[in-house]
């Protein structure tokens, strides 16, 4: 399938079966950094920089600001900016290249400009104004990482839980092995009341504790983002006030800490994804990718340990048409919760005729989606195909940003015989498209293995136990 925008050309071997639209971002930065090396480049640095004074790289080459088609570098450089936002964190970001390229994404993040939303995000994470520096190349800041150790204590009587947007999940985890594991309903996201919140937590966390001789310590993953055990930004949480965010949900999990008297870790539920990955199959680096109802990642690099990235891959864009879907919170376009999610599934199936009780939320409409599956539907096939579409060009995209050797699916969507269809179709296009990634990735549904070690034990390994070696 041929492919316009703007200005550039290029060719989609396996187009979305259902949403033939769908515009790759890996595609289009390839075309774009082909052109940049045939005709010559000016370089082009980005620095990101976060509240613990830790500063991200990313280099690149553009179009110099003579050329013709130099008007292609601005968006570039600003979906580029943008991903790495999502991925990295940053209330600071340098930008070291042509002028009008840096002077064009200051605008973007200025009040009233189009990426506001990003600004104010990032801005509330690291609890600093957000601020876009032009510079030169050279005087970017240099890379400063500080990847630190995650989880990977078993040893005695703990909980580990996860809080997703539909359910709580709560596992009791003795040496290493769950003893016993839960899932409890519950609707946060439309939840004012932080008592709401906190009970739920509580509740979870005191059934799964219930089970055991004795509470050592617990771990939790979420979505949203968290430092230190403060929740920072998390959609789990909009529906409380501001102010009651700020005075009863930030420092819910140090209260809850403090009142179980035990050693506590909450992180990213995407950290958590990605621990229980290398817990499983004992090998490095690994991204997980949850397609729950966001979706979720999380990333350990090659010694083992988490960056410090934000990893929120939910609101960072993979589609670069025009017209592509908005993701409700960021009213941005194009982002991965519209594709790598429930959300994503949902939207196809019914965007290509299937029809829901309207009745249902997200999760019982998977579960008709699971169904139809199930019971041969051809449309509910074409929905899965289309998913692995957008899969394959993702994770090629994801690779221009992380050190990939194992990428791990998880989530409720990849549910049942779906799921294999959804794996192996995002294989045929990595294959097709992107031989020499293919080659050095593996991309896989979780083993036995890994089922064994999951997120529950992964969560509930957080928190290191007085005495115990770190």
């Amino acid at each position: 399938m041929n492919i316009h925008l703007a200005g550039l050309d290029f060719t989609a071997a396996m187009p979305a079966p259902l949403d033939p639209a769908f515009c790759p971002a890996s595609l289009f930065n390839r075309a774009y950094r082909q052109l940049v090396s045939r005709e010559g480049g000016v370089p082009a640095r980005v620095g990101l920089e976060r509240g613990d004074g830790s500063v991200s790289i990313y280099t690149t080459s553009v179009l110099p600001p003579h050329h013709p088609r130099s008007a292609l570098s601005l968006y570039y450089v600003e979906r580029i900016i943008k991903f790495l936002l999502w991925q990295r964190g940053g209330w600071k970001v340098h930008f070291g290249g042509p002028r009008e390229i840096g002077e064009h994404i200051r605008a973007a993040y200025a009040k009233g400009g189009a990426r506001q939303f990003d600004a104010d995000f990032m801005g509330g994470v690291y609890e600093n104004p957000f601020e876009v520096v032009v510079t030169e190349p050279d005087h970017v800041p240099d890379e400063k990482e500080n990847p630190v150790p995650l989880g990977r204590h078993l040893e005695g009587c703990r909980v580990g839980f996860d809080l997703g947007a539909s359910d709580r999940k709560a596992s009791a985890v003795i040496n290493g092995e769950a003893i016993f594991s839960e899932e409890v309903p519950w609707d946060p996201r439309h939840a004012a009341d932080p008592q709401y919140h906190y009970g739920g937590v509580m509740d979870s966390i005191r059934r799964a504790a219930a089970r055991l001789p004795r509470l050592d310590a617990v771990g939790g993953s979420a979505a949203g983002v968290y430092v230190n055990n403060r929740a920072r930004v998390a959609s789990l949480f909009r529906g409380v006030p501001k102010q009651d965010f700020d005075e009863k949900i930030a420092n819910m999990f140090l209260r809850i800490r403090d009142e179980l008297g035990v050693p506590m870790e909450v992180v990213n539920d995407g950290e958590v994804t990605a621990l229980a990955g290398s817990m499983s199959i004992g090998d490095n680096p690994v991204l997980g990718v949850a397609m729950g109802s966001s979706e979720a990642a999380g990333y350990v690099n090659s010694a083992g340990n988490i960056t410090g990235w934000l990893n929120e891959l939910a609101f960072a864009p993979i589609d670069y048409r025009p017209d592509a879907p908005a993701d409700e919170w960021s009213g941005d376009i194009g982002c991965g919760v519209q594709y790598l999610s429930q959300v994503g599934a949902i939207r196809v199936a019914a965007g290509a005729g299937m029809t829901f009780d309207s009745t249902l939320g997200l999760p019982e409409k998977l579960v008709c989606l699971q169904e139809k599956m199930r019971s041969g539907d051809p449309l509910a096939d074409g929905v899965y195909r289309t998913l692995g579409v957008y899969l394959g060009y993702g994770v090629a995209h994801y690779a221009d940003f992380y050190d990939l050797k194992h990428v791990l699916i998880l989530g409720r969507v990849t549910t049942g015989p779906g799921g294999d269809i959804l794996i192996q179709k995002a294989k045929e296009v990595v294959a097709r498209e992107f031989p020499e990634l293919h080659e050095r990735m593996s991309l896989q549904l979780p083993d036995e293995e890994s089922r064994r070690v999951g997120q529950s034990i992964a969560a509930a390994s957080l928190p290191a136990i007085k005495g115990e070696k770190q």
